[in-house]
């Protein structure tokens, strides 16, 4: 603060505010968080206007902890309710709370339980080493709420949409070709495409074990004969292997070794292949950055999740979240020897997506 210089009342309110509105996010974060995971959302949906009896009766659970559940989410604006008595939620809810098999903007899966705190007590660990969190720190659920998300955005988009887009890609995955998903955690795209495209071949890698336990569960409950799963780090995808496509979709970003991992794309696709990039919107610009609604947050992502990853080995190129932009990745692959960058905007507010050709 600068000397002789007192802030007034009102800018001490106004300050005071808004730091305790974020820890009320972080109180909502935990109701929706329960909503979804205790079928609540789900189960008010089906009832329409209703009460917390009613509620607790339909989903097996006590009234007085219902009611609180709904009180509170009435409060932040989430459910409806005029007198605190009768709930309802709104009609634009369904597709964000409840519709995870159908909606692209279904995000309840994103509210997660609160860290624990040896997790915190990690993070904070990190700020002194310099050495983060590898992936695998946050557990199974770290993983279940990976596919969750994705989930969605592959069923609707990938196969019908991206795919398509791309310059000779359909043809050839429908004649047989041979597809790599590096990063492909619990194996949403991978089966996918695995289903659609029966005479191609696709190899899975990921370093998480945790994701790979629930890609082989996934491709098998399908009954999938053309996946292999690898548990490898995408530097050790094997050169020379000719991959007609290869997949990174929110990946990269991750990676403690980038670099590397685009090299090895680079030796492993063939001369006539498709690398698809998925990765978050990402201007380069404090400025412009600035103008998402939701930037803080993406920076609470990448220091407990992205950027953590990304500097969880010595020497990590720790890009976070929103270090790998179009401009970094347009520059990483053509030092790596790729000659083509295109750029897609498939109206994913979270992504954008590089088809790169060698």
């Amino acid at each position: 603060m600068i000397a002789g210089m007192e802030p007034s009342v009102d800018a001490v309110a106004r300050y005071s505010f808004r730091v305790w509105s974020y820890k009320q996010g972080e109180m909502v974060s935990l109701l929706i968080h329960l909503g979804d995971r205790l079928g609540l959302y789900r189960a008010l949906d089906s009832l329409g206007t209703t009460t917390a009896s009613e509620l607790a009766a339909a989903t097996g659970l006590h009234e007085r902890w219902v009611l609180e559940w709904l009180r509170g989410n009435a409060a932040a604006e989430v459910v409806v309710s005029a007198d605190g008595v009768r709930f309802e939620l709104p009609p634009e809810a369904r597709p964000v709370l409840v519709d995870d098999a159908g909606s692209l903007t279904f995000a309840a899966a994103a509210f997660d339980a609160p860290f624990d705190a040896t997790m915190v007590d990690d993070i904070a660990d990190a700020f002194r080493t310099g050495i983060g969190l590898p992936y695998d720190r946050h557990g199974p659920r770290g993983a279940h709420r990976t596919e969750r998300l994705l989930g969605p955005w592959t069923r609707f988009a990938l196969v019908p949409r991206i795919i398509p887009a791309l310059a000779d890609v359909a043809g050839k995955l429908t004649s047989g070709a041979r597809v790599a998903d590096i990063g492909c955690g619990a194996g949403v795209a991978l089966t996918a495409l695995a289903e659609a495209y029966p005479a191609s071949t696709f190899d899975g890698y990921d370093l998480s074990r945790h994701a790979l336990d629930r890609a082989a569960a996934r491709v098998a409950a399908i009954g999938l004969d053309n996946v292999a799963l690898h548990h490898e780090r995408a530097e050790q995808v094997p050169s020379g292997a000719g991959y007609d496509l290869v997949l990174t979709f929110d990946c990269i970003h991750d990676m403690t070794r980038p670099a590397d991992a685009i090299a090895a794309v680079r030796a492993a696709i063939a001369d006539d292949g498709t690398w698809l990039i998925k990765d978050v919107r990402s201007s380069g610009s404090w400025e412009l950055d600035r103008n998402n609604p939701l930037l803080a947050m993406i920076y609470g992502f990448s220091i407990t999740s992205c950027m953590s990853s990304a500097m969880s080995e010595p020497g990590g190129a720790g890009l976070g979240t929103l270090g790998f932009s179009t401009a970094v990745a347009e520059r990483m692959v053509r030092d790596a020897g790729f000659s083509r960058f295109a750029v897609h905007d498939f109206d994913d507010p979270a992504n954008l997506y590089y088809e790169v050709r060698p």
